[in-house]
């Protein structure tokens, strides 16, 4: 059994907290009214990348995978720096950081970015994403979709740079969740927003705020009867160890967002910024395969250890979940108003759009 320990995180936040303010390349001298052009960077310059899952991830990968490429294209002139999740805390810390420069990248999931930004609370809703898998990625490389959110983003000070899809959610406790009635009364853990725990109470559930860090030892601990992930996250933690079941109900993608620092990333010379974006457009494509291949592979892993059960729910399952989950999105539309609204019908209008030029 592997056991995770996250107790090295103060140390670098501390050191991180040390960094505030102090952008790499930036002119820190004082009294010289004459200097008002900006300098040249003094390279290398250090960008610090914050991720809110471990090695071997979905987003680690995506993570070496930037990396690689920013360094390449600036032959060096750059280096990224990558804190895998542990490293600096929380989800909820790590947007925090990135938000006061404190690191220049993040991952943040809507599953607690939806207390600081709520329209971003729509990724957590159930079975509004398509099944189509080609449609969900386009869907969530969108040009029009990702400029509805860069304003609440911006006013967080962070800039959005991307979604990144790791996956279906799946549901683990010790029973089958095939119906809602299956809900009423479980603990289940979810991510740290308000809007995440709406998603199962509308089930029934107890649900419980809880970090991912905290996960396995409350699972293992009884303190809660399950929780959701995407199925390489189930694996790579260990959940299925403390859990006898596995609901396959695909309810929701896991769907992920990059971000900078909003002042950063505005700041960065226009060189630095084509780096960026063009190692962003760059890995998408390697993040979707990323992701499929681990949650195939690592389901596979799980079933030959014998100790899981796998369920997967029908067409009518699925169905029933559906409906029972529908005032949730009315919830979603008075938190976030008009801009919520208008968000959720270019949704709505997109996937429509897609589906039918797909099927073409």
């Amino acid at each position: 059994m592997r056991h995770f320990r996250f107790r090295l995180w103060p140390v670098w936040v501390s050191l991180i907290l040390a960094l505030t303010g102090c952008s790499d390349g930036q002119n820190t001298g004082s009294g010289d009214n004459t200097a008002n052009a900006p300098e040249a960077p003094e390279y290398p310059v250090t960008w610090r990348f914050a991720l809110e899952e471990i090695e071997g991830s979905v987003q680690h990968a995506y993570a070496e995978a930037l990396k690689e490429r920013i360094e390449e294209r600036s032959d060096g002139n750059i280096e990224v720096d990558i804190f895998p999740y542990g490293s600096l805390g929380t989800s909820v810390q790590l947007t925090e950081l990135v938000r006061n420069g404190s690191v220049s990248l993040a991952f943040a999931s809507p599953g607690h970015l939806a207390n600081t930004v709520p329209e971003v609370g729509l990724f957590t809703l159930h079975y509004i994403l398509p099944e189509d898998a080609e449609v969900t990625r386009q869907l969530l490389a969108s040009p029009k979709l990702i400029d509805l959110f860069e304003q609440p983003y911006a006013d967080q000070n962070m800039k959005l740079l991307g979604f990144v899809p790791e996956g279906w959610m799946a549901w683990t406790a010790n029973k089958a969740l095939r119906t809602p009635e299956d809900f009423k009364g479980q603990r289940i853990r979810t991510m740290t927003s308000d809007m995440a725990e709406e998603t199962f109470r509308a089930y029934g559930a107890e649900p419980s705020q809880i970090p991912y860090s905290q996960v396995y030892s409350d699972l293992q601990l009884r303190k809660i009867d399950g929780q959701s992930n995407p199925v390489f996250a189930i694996e790579e933690m260990d959940f299925y160890e403390v859990q006898s079941t596995m609901t396959l109900a695909r309810p929701a993608q896991f769907v992920a967002s990059v971000v900078s620092n909003h002042d950063w990333y505005n700041a960065l010379p226009e060189n630095q910024q084509q780096w960026l974006d063009n190692g962003l457009k760059d890995v998408a494509q390697i993040a979707w395969e990323t992701q499929e291949e681990l949650n195939q592979t690592r389901l596979e892993k799980m079933l030959e250890e014998g100790q899981l059960q796998v369920v997967r729910l029908t067409d009518a399952e699925r169905e029933a979940f559906q409906q029972a989950s529908m005032p949730v999105r009315d919830i979603y539309l008075e938190r976030t108003g008009e801009g919520g609204q208008r968000i959720f019908e270019t949704l709505q209008q997109l996937i429509a759009e897609l589906e039918n030029d797909n099927q073409q």
